[in-house]
């Protein structure tokens, strides 16, 4: 065969190849266009008041901790002492996903400046009789460990004083939170 059959040939594969390639891109692609299937008008351009989100199921970990918790460890201070003036903080135990937790850490704010604020996610680690429930989270730049056993929420980190960041006075999350029932009242 001579040089001139071969490279002539070899156009046509590359062609072919070519051409074989652009059609599979085009049929791939072209399935993902969506037409909207409603008869709303372009001149409709309201948008939806509400988003429906996928349900996520829980994990029994998540469930068992979610709830309200507060401290009776700044001064003699207890929560359900609140109405006296005494300071207190609360933590708000949410779901977040099916494994992780959202946190929000507050303290007394309708008369006094609040002393304590965190917010984060914290993951399931895991759960066995002797320890309870276990999650952690990174707070200011240490692991920070969230104990929840029989009612009783208990915040540490590797670094105790990288928790006094987030509350001023000499304060510091690290401690002992009693569930308690219903929601917190901040004020």
């Amino acid at each position: 065969m001579s040089t001139f059959c071969r490279y002539k040939l070899w156009q046509q594969r590359v062609f072919l190849s070519s051409a074989t390639i652009a059609s599979a891109f085009l049929l791939l692609t072209g399935c993902q266009t969506v037409t909207p299937s409603s008869s709303t008008s372009a001149a409709d351009t309201t948008l939806p008041t509400s988003v429906i989100q996928p349900l996520t199921v829980l994990t029994p970990a998540v469930k068992t901790v979610v709830g309200d918790y507060a401290t009776d460890g700044y001064a003699p201070s207890d929560y359900n002492q609140r109405a006296q003036g005494y300071d207190w903080v609360g933590v708000m135990v949410r779901p977040f996903g099916d494994a992780e937790i959202d946190i929000k850490v507050r303290a007394r704010s309708d008369i006094k400046k609040p002393s304590c604020r965190f917010d984060g996610k914290a993951t399931l680690m895991g759960q066995d009789s002797a320890h309870g429930v276990i999650f952690q989270t990174i707070a200011n730049g240490s692991v920070m460990f969230l104990q929840f056993k029989e009612g009783v929420l208990t915040i540490d980190s590797q670094d105790k004083y990288a928790l006094n960041y987030f509350c001023s006075g000499g304060a510091t999350l690290a401690g002992n939170y009693q569930k308690i029932t219903g929601n917190l009242n901040f004020s």
